[in-house]
């Protein structure tokens, strides 16, 4: 399971040098779809451990190419129309509730080894519907432009950027890893657990529908401050008053706030600081570093914070990393230039 942070980090980077290079993304996302899902094949053997290990490996790569692919296509698809970008992700969160409830309701019924067979029919789904996106010609290639990607990362804001998102993904760790026990060890059944998570991604989605509207009102920068402060107050109702059911629910609609609010903007942040000449470099380093590199070690340490004092405390730790996020994203975050 770890090889999926590790490829994490280095696959989009390479797959995404190579989209801004050739301008050929959508025939990138079509190869890593269908390679992605040929190499999930390899579960279905007997491999052993290292076996399965290159298996992993294998279709990790071209799996974790795929969305920060796909993000771009996105955005450019919407011409000059990107604050409804909001209204086609919610569509992937909305794929997240219906497969955990689907899946979940159906291994009640099967045994666990149909969960493969069970997943091979999505990822024939998503390689075919890549044949649907209309492709890129010889003259939807991006244009060279001066403005090296080195430049543009070291740009203060841009680094301020960054730093916020890998500490609101290492804030994360401990939600992720360790929220479902958290909530046993206060009481929740398996049922009640499953209901809270679903609720933090159904507030995601509400808050997509209405990101267009928000983005009207308020810049950038005060969605992303208000929404890190926000994060911050979640840490901590969960580590103090999750026993308190109202509260609890509160704190798991602030993922709209957490989750939803800070990956739309991001995308605009992107957008805006690399242009169309590196796209898909800048979207790749925002996966690999924030939810690849900064997921890996919000977990790792959240770990240690358990196993030595609880799960409050790592909740309180997660809290301390947005409080550090807010300083930086007020002191260096500024709006992203407006992309042409």
């Amino acid at each position: 399971m770890a090889t999926i942070q590790l490829t994490k980090v280095v696959a989009p980077n390479l797959w995404g040098w190579i989209g801004d290079r050739t301008g050929r993304r959508v025939q990138l996302v079509r190869l890593g779809a269908v390679a992605g899902a040929l190499c999930f094949l390899g579960v279905f053997l007997d491999t052993g451990f290292y076996g399965l290990l290159l298996v992993m490996l294998a279709f990790t790569f071209f799996w974790n190419a795929i969305l920060p692919l796909y993000e771009v296509i996105t955005l450019q698809g919407m011409g000059r129309d990107r604050e409804r970008y909001g209204r086609v992700r919610l569509w992937g969160s909305v794929g997240f509730i219906v497969s955990v409830a689907g899946i979940g309701w159906l291994l009640d019924l099967l045994p666990l080894t149909t969960l493969p067979w069970l997943l091979l029919p999505l990822f024939a789904g998503i390689a075919i519907s890549t044949l649907l996106i209309p492709a890129e010609t010889a003259t939807t290639r991006p244009k060279r432009v001066r403005g090296s990607l080195k430049a543009i990362v070291a740009d203060p804001s841009v680094l301020a950027f960054f730093a916020m998102n890998i500490l609101l993904q290492v804030s994360h760790g401990a939600y992720y890893t360790f929220f479902s026990i958290h909530l046993e060890k206060l009481g929740y059944d398996k049922l009640a657990i499953g209901l809270l998570w679903s609720l933090g991604v159904f507030a995601e989605i509400i808050l997509f529908i209405f990101m267009h509207r928000l983005l009207r009102r308020f810049t950038v920068r005060q969605i992303a401050l208000t929404a890190v402060a926000l994060t911050l107050l979640r840490w901590g109702m969960i580590a103090e008053v999750s026993s308190v059911l109202v509260l609890l629910i509160i704190a798991q609609c602030l993922h709209a706030a957490s989750y939803g609010a800070l990956h739309a903007i991001s995308v605009h942040y992107i957008h805006g600081y690399f242009g169309e000449q590196h796209h898909g470099q800048g979207q790749a380093l925002y996966s690999g570093l924030t939810f690849g590199a900064g997921g890996a070690v919000g977990a790792w340490m959240s770990g240690f914070i358990v196993d030595a004092y609880g799960t409050p405390p790592a909740f309180w730790a997660s809290a301390g990393a947005m409080a550090v996020a807010f300083v930086v994203a007020w002191c260096w975050l500024r709006p992203p230039p407006r992309p042409a």
